[in-house]
């Protein structure tokens, strides 16, 4: 007779995962959870005086009511509990992802902050494809053209911005246009959260953690026979196992960094490859990247504020030529 052992085990988890959810549904409360089924909600935040804000598609951020600290440490306290892990005054900082949903969960208690804060990033529901950037005038014609001809030749793109200018849902774009016109491609994912959103029929995405940094990553992409790589946000020195791996025969992916404009993107490129090595490194810089894609705010809308070309380092500055 067949042991009914694995049924029974599936069921128990099936259960566990049942009641934790309804745990965190009355923890995050009916506001909340109303949020995180709107589509236009891109985050939702708390604030140490306890009062909730919320940021839509193409709207400024506004107040919507509260929290209490109690609530929010019991809601914190279950995040961690289903990661086998605690936040306490030792430990104050919980970096995760929302079970229910696979949000970006970034929680803070005391001592760090005064009272619970949190902010929860949404997944992306809907991938906005290019040519709905144009026609929401986030990007022009010329703009969008630029990025499509860098996909289809197997050009390096790195898209910068500021915290909250939609760097990831762009790069989702991106990643969709890659699909869509190279779908025998294989794609090599590499994220500490999971946000990027990929439909590509061949590809596997990898999450850094605290034992399994982003260059280690990197460098057991180069084995998995990738022919693009994508990174969500290059934050340390992994950058230059991303630049070294983007020159060996793996062009023709996608990669942000937070950066206030193209060229400020170059800059913040040297300063993250100066974390793992001293060496002049601008010429690499130049030869790996081919694109830069600059989104940020303008009158509290997203907006592509430049698409650059980068041509050479000529040994003083970079060559690049704005599209």
């Amino acid at each position: 007779m067949q042991s009914s052992e694995p049924f029974n085990l599936s069921l128990n988890r099936s259960e566990h995962e049942r009641r934790i959810n309804e745990k965190l549904r009355r923890e995050l409360g009916p506001n909340i959870c109303r949020l995180l089924e709107d589509p236009d909600v891109i985050e939702i935040m708390l604030n140490p005086d306890g009062k909730l804000w919320v940021e839509c598609l193409g709207a400024p951020m506004v107040s919507i009511g509260g929290l209490s600290a109690s609530q929010a440490e019991s809601l914190m306290g279950t995040v961690a509990s289903t990661l086998k892990t605690q936040i306490t005054a030792q430990n104050p900082i919980l970096e995760c992802e929302l079970p229910l949903d696979g949000s970006r969960f970034e929680a803070l208690i005391p001592p760090v902050v005064r009272s619970p804060t949190f902010t929860i990033r949404k997944k992306a529901i809907r991938i906005f494809s290019l040519d709905d950037y144009v026609d929401a005038g986030t990007m022009n014609s010329d703009q969008r053209d630029a990025i499509q001809a860098a996909v289809r030749n197997r050009r390096n793109i790195l898209v910068v911005g500021g915290t909250g200018t939609g760097k990831t849902t762009l790069t989702n774009a991106i990643t969709d246009y890659m699909t869509k016109v190279c779908p025998q491609d294989r794609l090599a994912i590499i994220e500490d959260t999971g946000e990027l959103q990929c439909n590509a029929p061949n590809a596997v995405t990898m999450r850094s953690v605290d034992h399994v940094d982003m260059t280690r990553l990197l460098k057991a992409t180069m084995r998995l026979r990738p022919d693009r790589i994508l990174v969500g946000e290059v934050r340390d020195g992994a950058a230059l196992a991303l630049l070294k791996a983007w020159n060996t025969g793996h062009p023709g992916g996608a990669a942000t960094v937070h950066a206030n404009s193209a060229a400020a993107g170059l800059i913040r490129l040297e300063q993250l490859v100066a974390e793992a090595t001293q060496a002049p490194m601008q010429s690499l810089i130049a030869e790996a990247i081919d694109l830069i894609v600059s989104i940020g705010k303008e009158s509290g809308k997203r907006r592509v504020q430049e698409v650059v070309l980068v041509e050479a380092y000529d040994g003083h500055a970079y060559v690049t030529k704005p599209v």
